[in-house]
């Protein structure tokens, strides 16, 4: 329960919060009773999420809770095509370097300088991620890092699901350390006109001891995962990484362009280009510069994954067009009455909770302009708004199997290669994670902001 819910009129306000008076109730409750309905199926998994998803949106649209035109051409309500398309051309970059044999070169590489410990290599592989995503989106990471666990842990004999799982919640904490590092960052800053240099001098230095927290919660969430086998770790110190390159024309090819798409998604406070623009510019170009046929790309591509996003998207575009969203997000300002303190730590809790329910990008685009207001009426002071919506959404997103676009996509690549990873199996760690990590920003904003 979070402060401003406490009394009788806070919990009027939630009550009241859920149904906007604008809409019919009845396609309010509607749209809650899909979506809820859904989220169980999500979490049971008795169907799969590709059908869920598509059921819902088609049930969001027959019902008329939302039609083409929100559901396909709006921002605030609709398939949010950005990510789509950032998806899609990473998956086929990635496509394209995998058949150069690097990822077998990096996997080599890090499990030697690991000398085969498992937690050791966890926490390289996790390091590396959080890095990785400071720079790009945590998606992209995600898509470049998830062949190479696969190898690795073959290469090891371990289970790849507790290291993909580590991975993605790295992701999702290195990503909230720049503006470019999460795609609620980006909403955020252009609504409250911040810079790069403001995400790295606010969000890095807790990042960073999040991090560290976090490589210490690894040895103990997945404690029973680090078997050391001594005859494979022998084999793998005697490989050299360099023989895994099977074709150094492709990969000086496709590494350049990754290098630019790369340097692009850096440069997008200068440059003005879209993640996704940028991406699927990269996937054609490779393509165009290389033997490797359309056919050969595309044929990695996760497909389902992009269409469960697809019907995410309706889905969460009904909430938000019958006020549910909308109207939950206004009743947490409402109830913090002008204080402060009680703003910035409801606005943190609330957007955890909030952001392992739902997809943090819809949220933060409902919930930016409430924000904008709040740290107007401030002052200089409400900066802090800010950093506890980034740091809730950021780190709300690991709590759940689909808190989070990185980690919808881990699933998808895990079940693809034949290691599936359950709902509640990524879902109990990731409670235990955020938790902790939301725990540690409180002293943080108080400290530095409040005190």
């Amino acid at each position: 329960m979070y402060p401003w819910c406490a009394g009788k009129s806070g919990r009027l306000q939630l009550l009241y919060a859920l149904v906007d008076p604008a809409q019919e109730p009845p396609v309010a409750i509607a749209a809650i009773t899909i979506f809820v309905v859904a989220y169980i199926l999500l979490a049971t998994e008795w169907v799969h999420r590709t059908k869920v998803a598509l059921v819902g949106a088609g049930l969001m649209l027959l019902l008329h809770i939302s039609d083409a035109e929100k559901a396909f051409f709006s921002e605030h309500t609709g398939i949010e095509w950005n990510v789509i398309f950032l998806l899609f051309g990473m998956m086929v970059i990635v496509s394209v370097l995998r058949r150069t044999g690097v990822f077998e070169y990096v996997a080599i590489w890090a499990a030697k300088r690991a000398r085969g410990k498992p937690y050791r290599l966890m926490v390289m592989l996790c390091l590396l991620t959080a890095f990785a995503s400071a720079l790009l989106d945590n998606v992209t990471t995600v898509l470049l890092i998830a062949p190479v666990t696969f190898l690795v842990c073959d290469r090891l004999g371990l289970r790849p699901a507790p290291y993909l799982i580590a991975e993605v919640m790295a992701s999702n904490i290195g990503g909230a350390a720049t503006l470019v590092g999460d795609p609620p960052n980006i909403i955020i800053a252009a609504k409250g006109g911040l810079s790069f240099n403001d995400f790295l001098v606010h969000m890095a230095p807790i990042v960073l001891i999040l991090l560290v927290v976090f490589c210490g919660l690894c040895r103990w969430l997945f404690r029973a995962e680090f078997t050391y086998d001594a005859k494979r770790a022998a084999s793998v110190m005697k490989l050299n990484e360099k023989e895994a390159i099977t074709d150094k024309a492709l990969l000086v090819k496709a590494l350049a362009v990754l290098l630019v798409v790369v340097t692009a998604f850096v440069l997008h406070p200068v440059l003005h280009y879209e993640p996704s623009i940028v991406a699927l510019l990269g996937a054609g170009l490779l393509v165009l510069i290389t033997d490797v046929t359309a056919q050969d790309a595309l044929e990695d591509v996760e497909w389902p994954t992009l269409v469960f996003f697809a019907g995410l998207f309706i889905m969460v575009g009904g909430l938000v067009e019958t006020g549910v969203i909308g109207n939950v997000s206004e009743a947490t300002a409402d109830a913090t009455d002008g204080r402060l303190g009680v703003a910035t730590f409801g606005l943190l809790g609330g957007s955890a909770l909030l952001s392992a329910i739902i997809d943090n990008i819809p949220y933060v685009a409902t919930m930016s302009p409430i924000v904008a207001t709040l740290v107007e009426s401030h002052g200089s002071n409400g900066q802090v708004l800010w950093w506890a919506l980034a740091l809730g959404a950021d780190l709300g997103g690991n709590a759940t199997a689909i808190g989070a676009s990185a980690n919808v996509v881990a699933l998808g690549i895990a079940e693809r290669q034949g290691h599936r990873i359950s709902f509640w199996t990524f879902t109990r760690y990731g409670l235990v994670v955020t938790v902790v990590t939301v725990a540690l920003c409180v002293p943080y904003l108080w400290l530095r902001y409040l005190a």
